[in-house]
């Protein structure tokens, strides 16, 4: 019998075509799902990624909350012209800690995975509160009532143990002075800076320090905890915990 004549089978039985297709697809489920059951995790780790400070998740919240991820994407592809426009393509474990992840598909606004210390805090406080201040442009919405509302702190410790059920190594001791690590970062004087930042700051096994969170009063008000801090602080965070001066993004590019 010939191979055509063998292949008839299925195309004159639906049965036997249907018992087929199944068989294939059951096949190739297997080969793609069972070798994941023996990683322990798909996230390459990369030195350097640490979860966010107190006053960086509520400001990711508050990002979250005005629904900013609607024209802004954080997930920077790896072709010619993302990586000349925004910087270093995007690594996955630089959201092992963002629940839910803020990729996005679509940018109204420009990709926010690399604006961290792109501009001064000034600029942003500019930008949020009267957007074509700065970029004429922009059909951005103003947020000023972000500066007036002062930071509400009062459920950050129950936000940081529930991202601690879904995997972020928030330790007990960083969810008990959340509260006082918010005061500290927004505030380079408080007595427990240096705590803080030691709470956050990420050891290499040589023991090298990364990611040392910065304390300095985001909205230019020293006066008041605000949203804006927050919001800032988060910007002002991302796409700043890897090190990618040894990273060839020619190479990457080709």
């Amino acid at each position: 019998m010939s191979l055509i004549e063998k292949h008839a089978v299925f195309e004159k039985n639906s049965i036997v075509l249907l018992v087929g297709i199944l068989i294939a697809v059951a096949i190739g489920g297997l080969v793609e799902i069972v070798p994941l059951f023996y990683l322990k995790s798909t996230i390459e780790k990369v030195e350097g990624i640490r979860p966010y400070t107190p006053l960086e998740l509520a400001g990711r919240n508050i990002y979250i909350r005005e629904g900013c991820y609607l024209c802004h994407s954080q997930m920077i592809r790896p072709m010619r012209d993302e990586i000349e426009r925004y910087g270093h393509y995007s690594l996955a474990a630089e959201s092992m800690y963002d629940h839910p992840f803020q990729w996005g598909s679509k940018r109204t606004g420009p990709d926010l995975a690399r604006v961290g210390n792109k501009y001064s805090d000034k600029w942003h406080v500019e930008h949020l509160t009267d957007p074509r201040s700065v970029v004429p442009d922009s059909v951005m919405p103003g947020y000023p009532f972000l500066a007036k509302n002062e930071l509400d702190t009062r459920h950050i410790a129950d936000v940081m143990k529930t991202n601690r059920i879904v995997g972020v190594p928030y330790t007990d001791d960083e969810i008990e002075n959340a509260v006082a690590d918010i005061q500290a970062q927004v505030n380079p004087d408080d007595k427990n800076v240096e705590a803080f930042q030691k709470r956050y700051t990420v050891v290499t096994s040589k023991g090298d320090k990364l990611s040392t969170p910065v304390a300095r009063d985001f909205d230019g008000n020293p006066a008041k905890v605000t949203e804006l801090d927050a919001v800032i602080a988060y910007l002002q965070v991302l796409g700043t915990m890897v090190d990618f001066s040894h990273f060839d993004d020619k190479a990457n590019m080709r």
